[in-house]
């Protein structure tokens, strides 16, 4: 049958003590409804319908790019209603997928179990065995093992609140009937909203055969109320992230210090050190080593690199065979060739380094086009900056730069060009020449330093 997903994404989320939507809280660095939708959107789906609520605009701006339709709940009044807002939008012949926007880790293998188990006379729920199922509504079974009720922990016997089976809210259903079940829904309850687990009932009484599918893991069922739960969702992914890491050959020295906050691609024999992060999209070649506490976004990054410890690399794209750090900076748009060498304490940006050239100390390239074989000493500074515009710096293959020497772009270092230390460069340098840009150098006789003048009375 057809597929349509509906993601309830309408709650508050008071304790989260935020003014962030709920369904907007980061979790490893993209916000919470966006995990649901990337899940969603595996199944290949005929529609993705969200139901928005509480911060309703923001969310929207926030996936404004994303293929869902919008469907907003004014007025929350239960999960029930909820569904009851989207329904009109979806053909009767469609199975309906419900999911959450505060449930991230779902896995698309177990929704496909679940849609398995759905059928024209069949409604399926995911449930979970707890082992403390407080807060949860329990999924109660007939002696013959059928499920014929979900009971809200409110509403529960003290016999019922025993059952360690919970109802975790996702559920697939034929449209036709679930709208009718919608339809009959009451809100004579303690809370005085509209359940959706009331439809198991009703789906019963109705001839329906309702079955639980019970999820693999905890953590895929696990929603977030607060930034406590927040967190303890964060150390669940990045335990899942790791572990699919290792199985594919990562080397993690510590698999409890690495984030992943994106899409990460790696290659064979990959080594990652202690406290390293990742965000957005990430490619490592095969036998990149990564040093401790480093930071890589959207970077790709050759085979047989070394990532030296304490560097931060932004939007840049390293060569094979290259060597980065430690304590370097690559702010974004760099472009480094193979073999290249970037020390500690140099910052790169918006630059281009040919094959096999170094800046091993302490230097700033922005705005620059480094060619090959090129040695930049240490202390060099590209002046990129006139405090209106940008200018580039163009360095020649096989330049040699002295220490201290400042490049005042615009400028053209020649091929083979050697800059004397401590030079400022303000004009373009000859290939193949010796430039020297130096004041001459004074010793001043019977200068006295100044002294401190002793204090007035």
């Amino acid at each position: 049958m057809p597929l349509s997903v509906v993601i309830l994404a309408a709650g508050q989320g008071k304790r989260m003590q935020s003014d962030l939507p709920k369904v907007m809280q980061p979790l490893a660095g993209r916000p919470l409804l966006a995990h649901v939708i990337a899940c969603a959107r595996e199944l290949d789906p005929d529609g993705i319908h969200v139901v928005y609520g509480h911060g309703g605009e923001r969310v929207r701006e926030a996936f404004a790019g994303a293929p869902v339709q919008w469907v907003l709940q004014a007025e929350q009044h239960g999960t029930g209603h909820a569904l009851m807002q989207a329904a009109p939008g979806i053909p009767d012949d469609h199975t309906v997928l419900v999911l959450y926007g505060d449930v991230p880790l779902n896995r698309p293998e177990t929704l496909r179990s679940l849609l398995a188990a759905a059928g024209e006379r069949q409604l399926a729920v995911l449930s979970v065995r707890l082992a403390e199922p407080t807060g949860y509504g329990r999924v109660l079974r007939d002696n013959a093992g059928n499920v014929y009720r979900i009971v809200e922990q409110k509403d529960a016997t003290r016999k019922e609140l025993a059952v360690d089976e919970v109802n975790t809210g996702l559920m697939a259903a034929p449209a036709s009937a679930l709208k009718g079940w919608l339809g009959r829904l009451s809100n004579d309850n303690a809370q005085g909203e509209y359940y959706l687990t009331d439809v198991v009932a009703l789906a019963v009484r109705d001839g329906f055969a309702v079955e639980a599918v019970i999820a693999p893991t905890v953590a895929e069922v696990l929603g977030v109320n607060d930034k406590l739960q927040l967190a303890q969702l964060e150390t669940e992914h990045r335990q899942l992230v790791a572990e699919a890491m290792m199985r594919a050959g990562v080397t993690l020295v510590d698999p409890a210090r690495i984030d992943v906050r994106g899409r990460i691609e790696h290659g064979r024999d990959v080594f990652i050190d202690a406290n390293v992060l990742f965000e957005g999209e990430v490619k490592l070649g095969d036998r990149v080593r990564i040093g401790p506490n480093v930071v890589v976004r959207n970077c790709e990054i050759g085979a047989d690199t070394v990532i030296h410890p304490n560097c931060v690399l932004e939007q840049s794209v390293i060569g094979k065979d290259c060597s980065i750090g430690p304590f370097a900076r690559m702010r974004p748009n760099n472009r480094l060739a193979d073999g290249v060498h970037i020390g500690n304490w140099v910052e790169l940006k918006n630059s281009q380094v040919g094959e096999g050239s170094k800046a091993n100390h302490l230097t700033y390239l922005g705005d620059t086009t480094v060619g090959s074989k090129v040695n930049v000493g240490a202390g060099t500074v590209t002046c990129n900056y006139d405090g209106a515009n940008k200018h580039r710096t163009l360095i020649g293959d096989g330049a040699f730069i002295g220490s201290g020497a400042m490049l005042v772009a615009p400028v053209t270092i020649g091929e083979r060009a050697t800059i004397g230390a401590g030079s400022t460069i303000t004009k373009d340098a000859a290939a193949g020449k010796l430039t020297i840009a130096r004041s001459r150098q004074l010793t001043v006789e019977g200068w006295q330093r100044p002294v401190k003048k002793p204090p007035t009375a």
